[in-house]
């Protein structure tokens, strides 16, 4: 399959503040190994453009690690992380991986279609909103969850996933992590075991 990356004929360089923070990062790893700052370097990259990658900002990033800019592109087109087109201001990345979709991600992909009328990779008209298949996102005991521009929800039914998005429609911030009754990870309906303390020394 080939990958198909923008060129937009403007340049692309890191702000003086997004400098300094690379340079932290090249830090982190010996000369020879700061190719492993790759995936950092893009994140911030992407940042900075305002939420994808251009053509320019891949060869930015290649240049900066002396790496050839194939090595950075197959990075860039692997994760799904990084978007190699325009996305909206509002990114809504839904988890289809197993256990999310063992516990009904077909139905919130399906709510998220509706509700902005586009489907999975488009942009609604007035490029507000950006819906998105992802890969694993991490919270799987919380499945199915989505993001929006990095902030979970977790826990998620056709209706939630529904009322969040037409929150953030309204301007309001939903709030994140489960909505359902549930402590971030615990249990539903709270602890089943050392429910109570025996107030002495353990």
């Amino acid at each position: 399959m080939s990958v198909h990356v923008i060129e937009t004929g403007e340049s692309f360089a890191f702000t003086p503040e997004n400098e300094a923070w690379a340079k932290t990062q090249l830090a982190k790893y010996p000369p020879e190994r700061k190719a492993s700052a790759v995936m950092p370097l893009l994140t911030r990259a992407q940042e900075q453009r305002g939420g994808w990658l251009t053509k320019e900002a891949i060869e930015y990033v290649a240049d900066y690690l002396a790496m050839p800019y194939i090595r950075v592109l197959e990075v860039a087109s692997f994760y799904t992380m990084y978007n190699l087109k325009p996305v909206g201001r509002h990114v809504i990345e839904v988890c289809t991986t197993t256990p999310c979709w063992l516990r009904g991600s077909d139905e919130i992909v399906k709510a998220c279609k509706k509700t902005l009328g586009i489907g999975l990779g488009e942009t609604t008209p007035d490029g507000e909103f950006t819906l998105l298949e992802v890969e694993c996102a991490g919270a799987c005991v919380n499945a199915p969850v989505a993001a929006h521009n990095g902030t979970y929800y977790e826990d998620l039914t056709a209706d939630s996933a529904t009322k969040i998005i037409e929150a953030l429609k309204r301007g309001e911030v939903p709030k994140p992590g489960p909505q359902v009754d549930r402590q971030t990870s615990a249990p539903v309906g709270g602890p089943t075991t050392l429910k109570a303390t025996t107030g002495g020394n353990a």
